[in-house]
Formats: C-alpha cells, sequence, structure tokens
C-alpha cells in the first residue's frame, strides 16, 4: 500500500498525518509501528488519522497511536497540529473547531498569533476514572518503584498520568524510571510518567515519558496534567508556562469542575509518500 502522508510537530513531539476522510485507513499495529520507525519509516513519535465525523455536532475525527501501533485516546501537541493540517489543506475555514476523539469532543481553536488553544478537557482525579488502583481518593499517592518510594499525583487527562515533582529535571530518571512508572501494575491501561521541576508558581519545567513512545521533546496532555496536579497540591497558580526541551506552552486551569486549556505552536514539516 502506497500511503501520502504529513510530517509535522508540536515543538518538537513529532507526528505522521493521514488523511482517512475519502479513503478509509485500517493500519495495523505493525504497519504503524513501520511508519513511525525513524529509521526504516518516516519516523514520529504519534501517527494521527484524519476521519469523518462520527458524531453530528462535530467537524472530524482523529485517531492517535503511537509509536508502539497502540491506539490511545488523547494527545495534546497532535491537537494542535490537526487543527493546523485542516486549515492548511482548506478543509475547513473555521478558526474553533469540534473533533471527536476516543476521549471525547475536543475544541481547538485558531489564535490571531498563529497559535492553537485547545480545549483538553476537565482533569480526572477520581482513581477508577484514571484509572488507577487506589483505596481511596488522595492528592498524592506513594509507588513502590524497584524498591524505591515514589510520591506522584494521578490523573486523567482524556488519558492517564503519573506526575511527580523532582528538585533538578536534568538528573530525574526519565530513562530508567518511567519505563517502569508506565507499566506499574497500579495502572491497568498503563500511563504517561510526568517529571515537573517547580521553579515559580507561574512557570515549571517538565518531561514526560509517554505511554507507548518513550520520552518526546514536548507532551501537550502532560502539561496539562502536571499543572493540574501542581495546582492541586497548592504548588502553582491557576496560569503557568510549561517549558519542555522541545519548547514552552502556556497552561492554564480554573481549578476543579473547569477544563484545562493549552496554548502553542504546530508547525507542518514536509510532505512525502510511502510505501508499506
Amino acid at each position: 500500500m502506497r500511503l501520502k502522508f504529513t510530517k509535522m510537530h508540536g515543538l518538537g513531539n513529532d507526528f505522521v498525518v493521514l488523511d482517512a476522510l475519502t479513503h478509509p485507513l485500517n493500519l495495523s499495529a505493525e504497519q504503524i509501528r513501520q511508519l513511525a520507525d525513524r529509521h526504516f519509516g518516516v519516523g514520529c513519535d504519534q501517527v494521527l488519522q484524519v476521519e469523518p465525523p462520527r458524531l453530528a455536532d462535530t467537524d472530524f475525527y482523529y485517531r492517535i497511536f503511537n509509536a508502539d501501533g497502540g491506539e490511545v485516546e488523547q494527545c495534546g501537541n497532535g491537537a494542535r497540529c490537526f487543527v493546523r493540517y485542516v486549515r492548511d489543506r482548506g478543509l475547513t475555514t473555521k478558526t474553533e473547531i469540534r473533533v471527536g476523539t476516543r476521549a471525547g469532543v475536543i475544541v481547538p481553536r485558531l489564535e490571531e498569533n498563529g497559535e492553537i488553544t485547545v480545549d483538553m478537557g476537565v482533569p480526572q482525579f477520581e482513581p477508577a476514572r484514571v484509572p488507577f488502583e487506589a483505596p481511596a481518593l488522595a492528592t498524592t499517592y506513594f509507588l513502590d518503584v524497584d524498591g524505591r518510594r515514589v510520591e506522584v499525583s494521578a490523573l486523567s487527562m482524556g488519558n492517564p498520568h503519573a506526575v511527580q515533582v523532582v528538585p533538578d529535571i536534568e538528573r530525574a530518571p526519565v530513562a530508567t524510571e518511567g519505563p517502569l512508572i508506565e507499566r506499574h501494575p497500579r495502572f491497568p491501561q498503563r500511563t504517561n510518567a510526568g517529571y515537573m521541576q517547580v521553579v515559580s508558581r507561574r512557570r515549571i519545567l517538565l518531561r514526560v515519558y509517554e505511554r507507548g513512545a518513550g520520552e518526546t521533546l514536548a507532551c501537550g496532555s502532560g502539561a496539562c496534567a502536571a499543572v493540574a496536579a501542581g495546582v492541586a497540591r497548592g504548588l502553582l497558580d491557576r496560569e503557568v508556562t510549561v517549558a519542555t526541551r522541545g519548547g514552552d506552552l502556556g497552561i492554564s486551569w480554573a481549578g476543579a469542575g473547569a477544563p484545562v486549556l493549552m496554548t502553542g505552536p504546530a508547525v507542518a514539516v514536509f510532505e512525502g509518500e510511502i510505501e508499506i
């Protein structure tokens, strides 16, 4: 099969975007892995698939596949790239777009300065909604990770996150501990492992080991989860700049019951075709 694709990124979190609006696609996990392979394929953290709407009050539907071939519910940087893609290709003239995902409907908005704001939905802290195994709701929990106690906030931004505060982001054990937290048995659907260094009440540094992708240069849902966790713990104000290795995101959260808003760029890199 020969596929046309667009390579995009949001702060270095990179994507292969596929148009399935007129010709449905049903790629296998092996084919997704081939596309995502940085040596034998195009190379990306996630594959995004643009599809027709499934609900009457939405404009599009999109699917998200991690580099390991698994389909996931949410991707904040991907949502921004989605908007850039459909706008640049003339698929819509709207500046506010209703998009269906496995996690529900999101409503990204193109700003006048070219950046994109995404309503990422209301963070869910109830363990069953994450999902996370815990006897009761708490602000933080302790995980046994390779014989060490690790304190995390567990929450969902449409996908599961375990966020911990670290004193030095550069020395955080992202590569070694991240995979263990991702597959920790208390997260039955695995999780994204976030490492947050609080610089001030309005700025944090963040690294994320993403479920099914490894550490990425930026993680939009991870940035939202980190800010929500920080606000819930009383460490952060309600508007925060999140500095990732790929650049800065603006995150705001008004508090319990309110959605998290994320603002940042999205860039198209090149287009091409590949035989898979």
